[in-house]
C-alpha cells in the first residue's frame, strides 16, 4: 500500500506535466516548441548527426591524408565523412544550420533526403536552400506554422515590397513588384482571395504609389479602400473608359523616357535608361498598381456591342501587361477562373502575368489555369487545399519554384482604416481625377447623454 501511494504521489506531477505538454502542443505549438521540442530535436540532431547522414547516403569516402592519419594514430576503422556541420541556430519556429558539402556532393542530394531528415530529427519539415557554392542551409521547422499564421515581427521590406503572407518554411512571402511586375491570383468563394487583396492594399497604402481599382462587382471589394485609391471603376462601362486613360498614361511615360534618351555626346552612361527607375527622382513618375477583381466580368458579353467593348478592354490590358513594367505600371489580376474559355485574348493576357497565386479552387482545371503552365507539380498541391483553411494558397512563378503560403487574418475595417490613415499619400495624377472615387466619411456616433441621479429625498 505504501508503495502504491508513493507511486501515485510521484506519478501525479508527471501526469500533469505530460498533460500540460500535450495541451501546449495542440493549442500553443510555439510555446511547446520553445520549451520541449527545441531541446529534444537539438539533442537528437547532435547525437545522431553522423549516423543519419550515413543512412541518407550523404557521406563520402575520407581523403587519403585523413585515412593515413587515422591508420597511423589508431586502429579503428576509417568511416565515411559526413558534410561539415556549422553552428545550430535556434529560432522561434525551428532550427537553422549550415552544411559544407563534401567534394562530389550537390544541394540536390541533401534536398532529396529532406523527408528522411525530418523523421530522424522529429521535426515538422526540413527545407534546403543554397547559400553559396558548396554551402547549403537546413531550415528545420518544428511545427505547422500555417495552422495559426503569425508573421515575423520584423520583415525587411523595401519600396514596392509587401510582406503579404507566411510561407510553409516560416519565412515571409513578400510581394515584390520590381521583381515580379504582374500577378494572377485565383481562388473560389471564401478561399481567402479577398484577404490576400486586403493585405496588398494595406501594405501599399503607406508607400508613394498610385492605386487604381477595377471591381465590376459594384465595388463591394475595393470601395472600402476608396480613400486611398486614385481611381475606381465599378462597372464594365467605367472600366472601358478607365483603361484607355491608363494606356495613354503609359505612352506618356514612354515619351518621357525617350526624351531622357535624347543622348548628347557628353551624357554619362549611367544616365541612359530604358525605364522610369533610371530617371532622376525629380522627374520620375509615381508607380501605379492596377487591381482587377473578378476579371471574368470584363470578358462576359451579351450583345455585339458588348463584344466589341470586351475586345478593346482585353487588348488594353494586354498592352499594359506587356509594356507597363518599364513605365512603372503593375497589374494585380484576381478571379475565380481564368482561361481560354473566357474568350479571345485571355490566354495571351495570362502568359504576361509572371506571378501566380492559387487559393482553393472548385476543380482541377482551375488549378491548371493558374499553375499548370509554370509548375505542373504544384497543381496537385493546390487541389489538396482544404476548405477549413481559408487563406492557404500555392504561390509560384515562371522559374518553376513554388511554395505553400497562408495569409493572416485582416479585417475589412482595419484595412479600410489603414487606407483612411494614409489618404494623404494619394498622388496628384490629373488624368485620373475624373475616376477618383467619392469618399464617404463614416458617421460619428454621438456619446449617450449622461443622466445624473436625482438626490435622495428624506
Amino acid at each position: 500500500m505504501t508503495d502504491l501511494t508513493t507511486l501515485l504521489e510521484v506519478g501525479g506531477p508527471a501526469a500533469a506535466l505530460g498533460g500540460g505538454a500535450a495541451y501546449a502542443r495542440a493549442k500553443h505549438p510555439g510555446v511547446y516548441w520553445s520549451t520541449v521540442g527545441l531541446p529534444i530535436s537539438t539533442a537528437r540532431l547532435l547525437s545522431s548527426y553522423g549516423s543519419v547522414m550515413e543512412a541518407c547516403g550523404l557521406t563520402v569516402a575520407p581523403s587519403r591524408l585523413r585515412m593515413l592519419a587515422v591508420k597511423a594514430t589508431t586502429r579503428r576503422e576509417v568511416r565515411p565523412v559526413p558534410p561539415r556541420r556549422g553552428i545550430i541556430r535556434p529560432t522561434s519556429t525551428g532550427l537553422r544550420l549550415r552544411l559544407r558539402l563534401a567534394p562530389g556532393q550537390e544541394p540536390a542530394d541533401v534536398a532529396a533526403s529532406a523527408e528522411r531528415l525530418r523523421h530522424a530529427w522529429g521535426v515538422h519539415a526540413v527545407y534546403v536552400t543554397t547559400v553559396k557554392p558548396g554551402v547549403v542551409e537546413l531550415r528545420l521547422v518544428g511545427f505547422d506554422v500555417l495552422r495559426r499564421v503569425r508573421m515575423p515581427r520584423k520583415v525587411d521590406a523595401e519600396f514596392l515590397q509587401v510582406p503579404v503572407a507566411l510561407r510553409e518554411d516560416a519565412m515571409p512571402f513578400v510581394r515584390d513588384y520590381r521583381a515580379v511586375p504582374h500577378q494572377l491570383t485565383l481562388g473560389a468563394t471564401l478561399s481567402g482571395k479577398s484577404m490576400y487583396l486586403r493585405h496588398l492594399i494595406a501594405g501599399l497604402a503607406p508607400q508613394s504609389v498610385a492605386l487604381v481599382g477595377i471591381d465590376c462587382k459594384r465595388g463591394v471589394e475595393l470601395a472600402p479602400f476608396a480613400s486611398r485609391l486614385s481611381a475606381l471603376a465599378t462597372e464594365p462601362e467605367q472600366a472601358a473608359e478607365l483603361l484607355p486613360v491608363l494606356v495613354k498614361e503609359m505612352e506618356d511615360r514612354y515619351d518621357l523616357i525617350k526624351a531622357r534618351q535624347g543622348i548628347a555626346p557628353d551624357t554619362p552612361a549611367e544616365e541612359i535608361t530604358s525605364d522610369i527607375w533610371g530617371l532622376p527622382e525629380s522627374e520620375r513618375p509615381v508607380p501605379l498598381v492596377l487591381f482587377v477583381d473578378e476579371v471574368a466580368e470584363l470578358f462576359l458579353v451579351a450583345t455585339r456591342k458588348d463584344e466589341e467593348r470586351r475586345d478593346e478592354m482585353v487588348t488594353q490590358l494586354i498592352r499594359l501587361a506587356q509594356l507597363g513594367r518599364a513605365a512603372g505600371i503593375y497589374l494585380e489580376v484576381c478571379g475565380q477562373r481564368f482561361g481560354a474559355e473566357l474568350g479571345k485574348g485571355a490566354t495571351m493576357l495570362r502568359a504576361q502575368l509572371t506571378g501566380r497565386v492559387c487559393h482553393r479552387v472548385n476543380d482541377e482545371a482551375s488549378a491548371k489555369m493558374a499553375l499548370g503552365d509554370i509548375a505542373p507539380e504544384a497543381v496537385m498541391a493546390a487541389c489538396a487545399i482544404a476548405p477549413e483553411r481559408p487563406g492557404l494558397a500555392v504561390a509560384g512563378d515562371t522559374s518553376g519554384g513554388w511554395s505553400r503560403i497562408r495569409t493572416p487574418y485582416l479585417s475589412l475595417g482595419d484595412a479600410a482604416e489603414t487606407c483612411r490613415e494614409y489618404a494623404h499619400q494619394v498622388p496628384d495624377l490629373p488624368v485620373l481625377k475624373p475616376f477618383q472615387p467619392e469618399v464617404t466619411v463614416p458617421p460619428v456616433e454621438s456619446p449617450a447623454p449622461v443622466i445624473e441621479p436625482r438626490p435622495a429625498t428624506g
